[in-house]
């Protein structure tokens, strides 16, 4: 007999006794699995099945059917041994219900990977998500297990996403994300504004708690930055950044807090986001510096300086607490530059652009360079008017080119741009002034992160060279060489002290480079600088003297560790307890004063380490920490301190940042957690740098 596919009909003709022809319609034909599936099964009005086709579907791989009662029915899967109902009587339950147990992944055993035959699973076809293409079955491998669908996970990973990309929160809401989404994964579940809002938020309260519990070992003290933006609404952000060594030794940089400020011109605008950040961040007495990206008013200084004497004490009589931003000082003087030369660069400007704009005109510009042999391997850009580098690094490139500039009228007479001879004159004049300022402010781009040292010899080297172009003869020279001293004057006065003990922290310079540097700014008067930075290191080294020990569990883990297996308390009975000697140390502290600053001197007593272009310098303190136990912790906060307020992006600005027009229609809170968040998914905790101290001479 022929066998039938899943949703034929047979007739059978019937010759009746009294020889007339009937059709008998045969519609429920089935096979039981296992059966032969040579005989067929006739359902009619007044008989049963007996025997069935074997079936098709691909369910039939997961279930099998046994009878339960006497008309009754039921499938069971074969690796959870759950049942369901199948057919009653004459009435079939289908198996759109058994599907979408295998497919959905409601079969925990499936999902485990037990059972026999797990190597495939079914999809289900979604008709309204387009094609026209029937359910496939899909194969993985062992080594590739199915792996659930987990709404809660692809919620974490969308706001994850969100944060590291700073894409819109409403991306959620687009149709074109709902589209990709659907696609993706049917059973994803919408996601609205305030969803995607949450989660976000929730993200950063994860990663906050993370990082708080992190720099609650911190042994040291923290440096903190302030970088005010602004926004279109007349609102302030004050972004505020942490600054630490932690007990491995590696230089941390993290962003704390972004606070919004209603009227950022106040003179309490940065005293309340300070006081926000200590208290969020319990950082009580353990505030070492503060550095601003914009410079305080005498009013702004008066009202900040009684809230840090309340909330930290002063370290050296707060002569090291306050600072100014390099990076700022930097711009401003790169903007002087620019404002004194601004004419000649419209030209070459204009010059950039008439080759750049142009594909003939840029290659009749190669042309004339092949032509002429010109050396240089720079090419021409254009600028971006708010980076003061891109403006630099044009001036250079087409200074380079002149010659190129100067015969391209010959090849090309449309071209009537040319500088003149006086005109490239004053653009080398310029990129003179600008050359030190740029490759100063370009170490504070680099991934690691640079220490305090460094910009002492940057900062003295621009002093000098400022000082040699104020006695030029040319009035244009010496005009713009002192309006730029003026301002790096002004720096070196506020942060001179600093800069100079963080050289005397370095072991290949002590006090050995202070002295010579000092003597060629300040000629004969230089040792009475000189006397102010000694006796500030030592002043602020008795200030460490006199701290409590151990300063944070940390330290007295680091203690702990360093003592197991050196000695066995059982045998030294109480002589070495936790409290068996507490007044024995503090006469110590007391009477032995003259031999804990010994340390200090016995330090700036040996003899300089060879210099060396790459040196961990927080490394080698780390190594040091036994021999050098007060004067390391004194070490680990100087150098910690930053020099630069600014972010690595923004170092060349010459423009104030502002929030962008959708950050600044969000929550404050928002705002912060978005920000926050993407900087600690970014760096983390994990991505440290070492103190890595370049120097040339």
């Amino acid at each position: 007999m022929k066998h039938l596919r899943a949703g034929e009909i047979l007739f059978i003709t019937c010759v009746s006794p009294a020889g007339f022809t009937s059709m008998t319609e045969i519609t429920d034909m089935e096979t039981i699995p296992g059966e032969s599936n040579n005989q067929l099964a006739l359902t009619t009005p007044e008989t049963q099945p007996i025997k069935r086709r074997k079936k098709k579907s691909m369910v039939w791989e997961y279930f099998t059917i046994e009878n339960v009662s006497a008309g009754c029915r039921r499938a069971y899967c074969k690796r959870c041994k759950q049942s369901f109902a199948y057919s009653t009587g004459s009435k079939v339950a289908g198996t759109s219900h058994l599907k979408r147990h295998i497919a959905k992944g409601t079969c925990r055993a499936l999902l485990l990977g037990q059972g026999q035959d797990n190597n495939q699973f079914i999809t289900p076809y979604n008709p309204k998500m387009g094609g026209s293409e029937p359910p496939k079955r899909r194969y993985r491998s062992p080594s590739s297990p199915f792996i659930p669908f987990d709404q809660d996970r692809c919620r974490h990973e969308i706001a994850r996403m969100i944060i590291m990309h700073e894409y819109p929160l409403h991306i959620v809401e687009h149709p074109g994300f709902i589209a990709f989404v659907q696609n993706l994964q049917p059973q994803f579940d919408k996601m609205s504004f305030n969803t995607v809002q949450g989660d976000c938020v929730a993200t950063y309260l994860r990663e906050k708690q993370s990082l708080m519990k992190f720099i609650e070992g911190i042994p040291g003290r923290f440096c903190l930055t302030l970088d005010m933006w602004s926004s279109n609404q007349t609102l302030g952000y004050v972004f505020i950044t942490g600054h630490f060594v932690d007990s491995d030794w590696k230089l941390h940089r993290q962003v704390f807090n972004v606070v919004m400020e209603p009227y950022p011109d106040s003179h309490s605008a940065l005293s309340h986001a300070i006081a926000a950040c200590l208290s969020d961040w319990s950082l009580e007495g353990k505030l070492f510096s503060l550095t601003f990206n914009h410079p305080l008013s005498k009013a702004g200084l008066e009202n900040l300086r009684p809230l840090l004497c309340v909330k930290n004490p002063l370290i050296l009589n707060g002569q090291l607490l306050i600072r100014n931003c390099i990076a700022r000082t930097m711009s401003s003087m790169a903007k002087d530059v620019l404002g004194a030369g601004q004419e000649i660069i419209k030209k070459i400007r204009d010059s950039v652009k008439y080759v750049k704009m142009s594909e003939s005109h840029d290659d009749k510009f190669i042309q004339v360079k092949n032509q002429l042999q010109v050396p240089s391997e720079k090419s021409l850009f254009l600028d971006d008017q708010t980076r003061w580098n891109t403006t630099y690094q044009m001036l250079a490139a087409a200074s380079e080119l002149k010659e190129v500039f100067d015969c391209l009228d010959t090849y090309d007479p449309d071209y009537k741009l040319a500088p003149s001879m006086e005109d490239w004159k004053l653009a080398e004049t310029l990129c003179s002034f600008l050359k030190p300022l740029f490759y100063a402010a370009s170490i504070l781009t680099t991934t690691t992160l640079p220490t305090v040292i460094t910009f002492f010899y940057e900062v003295w080297k621009i002093h000098v060279d400022l000082g040699r172009s104020i006695t030029s003869e040319d009035p244009f020279i010496s005009n713009l060489a002192k309006s730029m001293q003026e301002k790096i004057d002004k720096y070196w006065k506020d942060c001179s002290l600093v800069l100079a003990m963080a050289v005397v922290m370095d072991p290949r310079f002590k006090m050995k480079l202070v002295e010579f540097s000092f003597t060629k700014i300040y000629g004969e008067d230089a040792p009475t600088y000189i006397k102010t930075v000694d006796d500030g290191i030592h002043e602020l080294f008795l200030e460490y003297v006199a701290l409590p020990l151990p300063l944070t569990p940390t330290y007295a883990e680091e203690v702990n560790g360093a003592n197991n297996g050196k000695t066995n308390e059982s045998n030294q009975g109480n002589l070495l307890s936790d409290h068996g000697l507490t007044d024995f140390d503090v006469y110590i502290m007391e009477t032995n004063s003259q031999q804990m600053k010994s340390e200090l001197d016995q330090y700036l007593e040996e003899s300089l380490l060879p210099r060396v272009q790459e040196f961990d310098v927080l490394g080698w303190w780390k190594l040091n920490k036994m021999k050098y136990p007060t004067l390391s912790k004194m070490a680990r906060d100087i150098l910690s301190i930053p020099v630069s307020a600014a972010a690595p992006e923004s170092i060349f600005d010459i423009t104030d940042k502002q929030l962008d027009e959708y950050r600044s229609s969000l929550r404050p809170e928002t705002v912060e957690a978005l920000i926050c968040a993407k900087d600690w998914l970014h760096y983390g905790s994990s991505d440290v740098s070492n103190a890595l101290v370049k120097m040339e001479f």
